[in-house]
């Protein structure tokens, strides 16, 4: 199926085209006619599903098909980061730049000036971050009373970082009689009394069932001390097939601390983190998109909303101490239905993490045994456990 296909206004389809975008993904052919219907969406999806234009695309056909064109928010898309918000603003922008749809974004770790001088030039869709919205609204500058779609992104993210009572609040001062999309990509009990509270007769959209996303990803696993990380990681970028490569650190200081050694070692690298501040880590993830750098190292603010095209690799350089947060991660890559490569490393202290990883997934990752950096414990591990599925790389010479 084709975009074309979707009942599409001509001027979005020219825009998709531009984007090279020809055939929707499963998300997008399913939630696209429903959304233009009118109907409430309950959507469950991973995240490269696809699922920004999923709801954007029938977003800005509806709003350019509204005969009234007087300016005021009548979409509010709300997500977690400011980091999503800046690249769902992105899309929109994209999207509709052949209508006559305007969107902003507000998001907190910025000065709210610029934010507000933007939407004094009018806007049609915002998209917004809880705390920042709240903040905006308090002070009068922000009013909901006309929005006539509301959209929940990442809903469970968004109440795993406490923003649950905002985010009642901001809903309370919406209109009851509107349009709501919710989307996340798990149901836990907080998140699914909120989505029947605020849905009228839903459709549910379910596209890629709990964590079978990662069935794309070809997931590996390398065993190694502590100490020896930093040179594996190294001795691994000597990889000329590594484009592309999103690092993740469990801390912010061993985030710095692994790009202070690849920039010794002659390795473009910038860090993401949450004590970067706002245009340090726009910069950054630009660079990486733009291919100026080749290695972006992250916490988990990064695990979810970073939209990269064609990343060839994530490395989980510290495995996360939440397990859900390992899909999140790995599926920065093979995105969209494409195949990515996520490799992992494994302390002897980390091993814990690892058995909680493979039963939420479901699958056993895959150990590369022979690497340079192999540590003794990871012998005695495979002969304990009996693993059938690891690979002999056998990568370099061993070290005494």
């Amino acid at each position: 199926m084709e975009f074309a296909k979707l009942n599409i206004m001509p001027e979005i389809l020219k825009a998709l085209k531009e984007e090279a975008y020809i055939n929707p993904t499963d998300i997008q052919s399913q939630a696209i006619p429903l959304i233009l219907q009118g109907n409430d969406i309950l959507g469950s999806a991973q995240t490269g599903t696809g699922k920004t234009a999923a709801f954007a695309v029938p977003i800005l056909q509806l709003l350019s098909e509204t005969k009234v064109h007087e300016r005021g928010i009548k979409a509010l898309i709300l997500t977690p980061t400011r980091e999503l918000a800046i690249q769902i603003y992105e899309s929109f922008k994209n999207y509709g730049k052949y209508t006559r749809i305007r969107s902003v974004a507000v998001y907190g770790g910025v000065s709210q000036k610029p934010q507000e001088a933007a939407l004094r030039r009018g806007v049609d869709v915002l998209i917004a971050t809880p705390g920042r919205l709240m903040d905006l609204m308090n002070q009068k500058i922000i009013s909901l009373k006309n929005v006539q779609i509301l959209t929940l992104d990442e809903a469970d993210r968004m109440l795993d970082m406490g923003f649950i009572h905002d985010v009642r609040r901001i809903i309370s001062s919406v209109p009851e009689q509107r349009q709501t999309l919710f989307f996340s990509a798990t149901l836990p009990p907080i998140v699914a009394e909120i989505a029947g509270r605020i849905l009228k007769d839903p459709v549910k959209v379910d596209v890629i069932p709990d964590q079978l996303a990662v069935e794309l990803i070809d997931q590996s696993l390398y065993y190694v001390e502590k100490a020896d990380k930093r040179a594996l990681l190294l001795h691994l970028l000597k990889d000329t097939d590594m484009e592309s490569v999103l690092v993740f650190s469990r801390t912010k200081y061993g985030a710095d601390r692994i790009v202070k050694e690849l920039r010794r070692n002659g390795i473009d690298a910038l860090a993401i983190h949450g004590d970067k501040s706002q245009g340090a880590r726009q910069t950054a993830l630009s660079d990486f998109k733009k291919g100026k750098i080749r290695v972006l190292v992250a916490t988990d603010i990064a695990a979810r909303g970073l939209d990269i095209n064609d990343l060839s690799h994530v490395i989980n350089f510290d495995l996360p101490e939440i397990s859900e947060s390992y899909v999140h991660r790995i599926g920065r890559t093979g995105r969209a239905g494409k195949f990515g490569k996520a490799i992992s490393f494994c302390t002897s202290d980390e091993k814990k993490l690892l058995s909680s990883i493979e039963r939420l997934c479901g699958n056993t990752v895959t150990v590369v045994s022979g690497h340079p950096f192999e540590p003794l414990f990871a012998k005695s591990s495979q002969k304990i456990e009996g693993r059938a599925r690891v690979k002999d790389f056998s990568i370099g010479r061993r070290r005494s």
